[in-house]
């Protein structure tokens, strides 16, 4: 297993946000952009934070298929609707301005819902959700992705992990907030096993001979870049274990990431031209908040929602277990644990440096260079 250190959350986060900057965002986006991902990290979820700091945003702003500067363009909006244009600008501050919008105008009507096109990678779906929820709304978001996931019978990748993510307010110290792909496992958790060592799980991989893929994470990879795997719909291949039901979600965020946006869907979201370049990936989102207090108050929203989430942990538990948790429990608890900072592995580290010494940010020394 790969050696960690951790970083200081000041230092990382503004060694982030400067890096940002340095390839040309602006420092607002920047702070969002940094936000962003480095919530990810706060919550203990390694696949979609400084992991994919690098080749997910930097080196996609390098290859030219990234705007760092996000032109955040409505192309026809109602009192609670809106199209949006991303044109291929930074995921997070697309994402940040649709829920803004979504929540603003919940608040003035009870409902508001913002779909985008064109966009990037999004980050961690759960964050938008938290804003709705923070917000006194129930919050949801999705996103399709890079066609890596098979449906059922199938063993060709046609649609992404495409998430279906919901934010309910409590009155607990966290908000119910789940945040889960719709595929047993997702690419960038792939990525992360592949960085530290760790062989890809039983069941997460469908081979083109239909059997189930054994191997690395790193090897995974690879056999899915060159379509002869792809990853399973929650449930696993076949209806045995329902795995049509994980079909069934991917293809309802699939929907709603492309058709009421007029957004690509599918085999055009590779990232690749038929000639094999690297083209923007122009993903599709959606975005939905819902008022509480159009209905009958967040306080009692969030007092209701609150008991219900301490029945369910109150519950019998099976044996040997200590505790039942509900979706957002989690990640709250790993957000106290880190309070000191984030873990680095040693893979991201040497990324680190390299930003660095490429950006001239000579400010910045790392716990494993000491």
């Amino acid at each position: 297993m790969a050696k960690t250190n951790i970083v200081n959350w000041e230092t990382i986060t503004s060694f982030v946000i400067d890096a940002f900057k340095g390839y040309g965002i602006p420092e607002e986006d920047a702070k969002i952009c940094a936000d962003v991902l480095l919530e990810s990290d706060k919550r203990g979820i390694e696949s979609h934070g400084v992991n994919r700091f690098k080749p997910v945003y930097l080196d996609r702003i390098k290859a030219g298929i990234q705007n760092p500067v996000t032109n955040f363009e409505i192309i026809k909006e109602t009192p609670t609707t809106a199209v949006v244009d991303g044109h291929d600008g930074m995921g997070q501050v697309i994402g940040h301005k649709a829920m803004s919008m979504a929540i603003a105008k919940a608040k003035e009507y009870g409902m508001g819902m913002v779909v985008v096109r064109n966009s990037c990678h999004y980050g961690i779906a759960g964050y938008y959700t938290s804003m709705a929820a923070k917000a006194g709304c129930i919050g949801l978001t999705g996103t399709n992705a890079r066609p890596t996931v098979a449906p059922t019978f199938g063993v060709e990748g046609m649609f992404g992990t495409n998430p279906l993510t919901l934010g309910v307010p409590t009155d607990e110290e966290f908000d119910f907030n789940f945040d889960g792909a719709s595929s047993t496992y997702q690419n960038g958790k792939l990525e992360y096993y592949a960085r530290i060592g760790k062989d890809a799980p039983k069941g997460a991989l469908i081979g083109v001979d239909g059997k189930a893929y054994e191997g690395t994470s790193a090897d995974a990879l690879k056999t899915m870049a060159r379509g002869e795997a792809a990853l399973c719909t929650l449930g696993g291949p076949g209806e045995e274990q329902c795995g049509y039901k994980g079909y069934g979600y991917a293809m309802f965020v699939e929907l709603l990431s492309a058709v009421l946006q007029d957004g690509s869907y599918g085999k055009s979201l590779t990232g690749l031209d038929e000639n094999g370049n690297k083209v923007p990936f122009r993903l599709g989102h959606f975005f939905i908040a819902i008022d509480t207090d159009h209905f009958l108050g967040e306080d009692v929203c969030r007092k209701k929602a609150g008991d219900i989430l301490r029945d369910v942990r109150a519950s019998k538990k099976a044996p040997g277990e200590e505790r039942i948790y509900t979706a957002g429990e989690k990640e709250y608890l790993v957000r106290l644990a880190r309070k000191d900072g984030v873990p680095i592995n040693e893979s991201v580290q040497a990324e680190m440096v390299a930003v660095r010494d490429e950006l001239g940010l000579t400010q910045y020394k790392f716990p494993w260079e000491e």
